[in-house]
């Protein structure tokens, strides 16, 4: 949900995926921020299986070792989940006051999720989208599996972190999004992580449409390595084009290997477009930002432009932050920018409510 701009203390923004944990600290500075520190380390693999911790303790360790790495000033973190366990819905109300609102939300939820209430958290926000003629307004909701969420919780606070806040991976993008672009025009948001592809498209400065779609860069790194009989590491390698192709067969293999991916990814990218199209014919998406560690695949923004019929481009979260290029090194934070996109989303997040 929309972070404020205010000066004060934020959380650190901790994104734990599904191949790495991805950790970032800002500063609030008034009309913006401030970029004090910001990491990455692996996660061994199956550490968790779609959004859910498998391995809490790996993955408290690997945490662990980063902080003490970057030591950070706080040990408030704002973190994210998604997949199965999480029920993203805009749906319409009547106008209610705040408290009708939670009340109605809480005592017909059954309605609009899957999950038992008991077994779920629940919160919503009123979008506002009521004019003097309608008196309807659109509701974002969202529901999130209580055993998930307490799961990530017990793991950070046995490590000596304090979460503060639980979004959702949709809106920490949005946050990011909010701190580096004008939000005069409508954007399809487009993070594609290992093994998940975050979808927040954003109209009238808020969220019209998020979804979660099982596809990521892992299953493209797994195609190469089984094709070419190769190890993970030495086929995401090739992948990324750090290491050359021996010959032009292999060359051939894998840029087949990769047009196939991207056009699946760009499949569901189209359906969303499309979806949101039926429903708002008359303000179109205008332009696709893409992120995360499939952002790093060489010509993804030109195909995706290209079948998309949108202009497209790579996010830099830290296009407007302050930095101090003494302390972080430039060309390292522009590598991994694009992959830094929620945890500098979660960290926009206050630390005190």
């Amino acid at each position: 949900m929309p972070a404020r701009r205010k000066r004060e203390e934020l959380a650190l923004g901790l994104d734990i995926g599904s191949h790495a944990v991805k950790i970032c600290e800002l500063a609030s500075t008034g009309n913006g921020y401030r970029l004090k520190g910001l990491g990455s380390a692996l996660l061994p693999p199956d550490s968790l299986e779609d959004g859910a911790l498998v391995a809490p303790e790996e993955v408290a360790r690997v945490i662990a070792a980063l902080i003490a790495n970057l030591k950070p000033k706080t040990k408030k973190v704002a973190f994210s989940v998604s997949g199965y366990s999480v029920i993203v819905k805009k749906i319409n109300l009547e106008v209610m006051t705040t408290e009708e609102l939670d009340k109605h939300i809480h005592e017909e939820a059954e309605q609009y999720i899957p999950f038992d209430i008991d077994d779920v958290y629940l919160d919503c926000q009123d979008l506002h989208t009521n004019t003097e003629e309608e008196e309807r307004t659109d509701v974002m909701l969202v529901a999130a599996k209580k055993e998930v969420v307490d799961g990530y919780l017990e793991m950070l606070q046995s490590i000596g972190l304090k979460p503060v806040v639980v979004d959702v991976d949709a809106f920490a993008l949005e946050n990011a999004f909010e701190t580096s672009f004008s939000q005069d025009e409508n954007v399809a948001l487009v993070d594609i992580g290992a093994s998940k592809m975050n979808l927040n498209l954003l109209a009238g400065g808020s969220s019209a449409l998020a979804r979660d779609v099982v596809l990521g860069g892992r299953q493209l790194t797994e195609q190469i390595a089984k094709a070419l009989n190769l190890s993970f590491d030495e086929a995401e390698e090739l992948k990324l084009g750090r290491t050359a192709a021996p010959d032009q067969e292999t060359q051939e293999t894998i840029a087949r290997l990769v047009r196939e991916t991207c056009t699946q990814w760009s499949a569901e990218i189209k359906r969303a477009l499309d979806f949101y199209q039926t429903n708002h014919p008359d303000d179109p998406i205008q332009r696709l930002v893409i992120s995360g560690g499939g952002a790093k695949l060489a010509g993804l923004a030109d195909f995706l432009g290209r079948e998309t019929g949108l202009p497209a481009e790579i996010f830099n979260p830290f296009a407007r932050a302050e930095v101090d290029e003494s302390v972080i090194n430039p060309a390292y934070l522009k590598a991994v920018a694009p992959e830094m996109v929620l945890a500098a989303g979660l960290a926009t997040r206050p630390a005190e409510f």
